[in-house]
């Protein structure tokens, strides 16, 4: 099989032939159709997240098809349409699987991080931490929900209620979450790179009430913040923006240190917080509420092969909404 390597940190990925990988116990082989890029996998490259499993391949926002299951395996026929997300495995067993908090689990594994993921023509998965899919929906177009989608929607959820709600940063989470809330009926305001006028006319052709940069202050007061642009400046901005009670939330896996800012920022309540991963319950209820606020996902498809060109499109922030590997 081909597939798009990270041989080596900091370097562009590389064209390799590859066996295609047998499934073990209850893993699923699977064809993969596609594959969305996402910038954890940046963060990756560039070692900001530590540790990767090198050789690797990077990829986990996967939609296939099962060829086949391991000795173990039974869930999945071959034939049926998964989707492979970044968790891709925890212990079952400490604190935090005991108690729906899986994705803070010590042991967890990660796809396209600590195992291979989609960035290739066949990949593998644990059939447990697969989520089942229809067929009849574009590959292409179900990608970005199985991180973009997902990340975004658990940091809503962690938001709390509210009425008005600021996105910070207007990629691929920010054009996916913002239908979810104004189907909700919130006003959303949304904030990009100081004079980036292509995003803010992008967003509020998504229903934005409101779009401007993130070094200004929206028209009136939040009841919460999502940050998913990865600055930590940000923090300090969007405190700024909140009212009393209100909360900020950064869904990124990481992010450049936090400034010191004085606590009357924080003060009244006001709180800051992190999403951590995701847990399978994320997923089932994600696609539960899909069904009932269709999606328009905005996309930027390459090939396998231009998988660098992908990366660097997202990293120089030329895209509108999502790219995704069309495999």
């Amino acid at each position: 099989m081909h597939a798009m390597v990270l041989e080596e940190i900091g370097k562009p990925l590389v064209l390799k032939e590859l066996p295609i990988p047998e499934p073990q116990a209850a893993e699923l082989l699977i064809k993969v159709l596609a594959c969305g890029v996402c910038r954890t996998d940046l963060h990756i490259m560039d070692g900001e997240l530590p540790h990767p499993h090198l050789p690797l391949i990077l990829g986990h926002q996967v939609v296939g098809q099962v060829v086949k299951s391991g000795t173990n395996g039974s869930l999945y026929p071959a034939g049926t349409f998964v989707g492979v997300p970044w968790l891709g495995g925890c212990c079952g067993q400490c604190e935090f699987c005991l108690s729906n908090r899986e994705n803070l689990c010590d042991q967890a594994v990660f796809t396209g991080y600590h195992r291979n993921g989609g960035y290739a023509e066949y990949c593998v998965a644990d059939e447990h931490f697969v989520l089942p899919l229809t067929g009849d929906k574009d590959p292409v177009l179900t990608a970005p929900l199985l991180c973009a989608g997902l990340i975004g929607y658990r940091a809503y959820r962690l938001a709390g209620p509210c009425q008005t709600i600021g996105l910070y940063g207007f990629g691929s989470s920010a054009h996916l979450l913002i239908q979810v809330a104004k189907a909700q009926g919130k006003r959303v305001y949304v904030f990009t790179r100081p004079g980036d006028v292509q995003t803010q006319a992008f967003a509020k052709r998504l229903g934005a009430t409101w779009a401007g940069g993130s070094d200004e202050q929206p028209p009136e007061q939040l009841d919460a913040a999502l940050l998913f642009a990865p600055v930590g400046a940000l923090y300090v901005e969007a405190l700024k923006a909140v009212k009393k009670g209100g909360r900020v939330v950064s869904a990124g896996i990481h992010m450049s240190d936090i400034p010191s800012f004085p606590y009357r920022l924080l003060w009244e309540e006001r709180s800051i917080s992190s999403v951590a991963n995701l847990t399978r319950q994320d997923g089932r209820d994600f696609f539960e509420m899909v069904k009932k606020v269709p999606l328009n996902v905005s996309v930027k498809v390459f090939s396998l092969e231009e998988a660098n060109q992908a990366l660097a499109a997202i990293k120089q922030g030329k895209v509108e909404g999502s790219v995704v590997l069309r495999i």
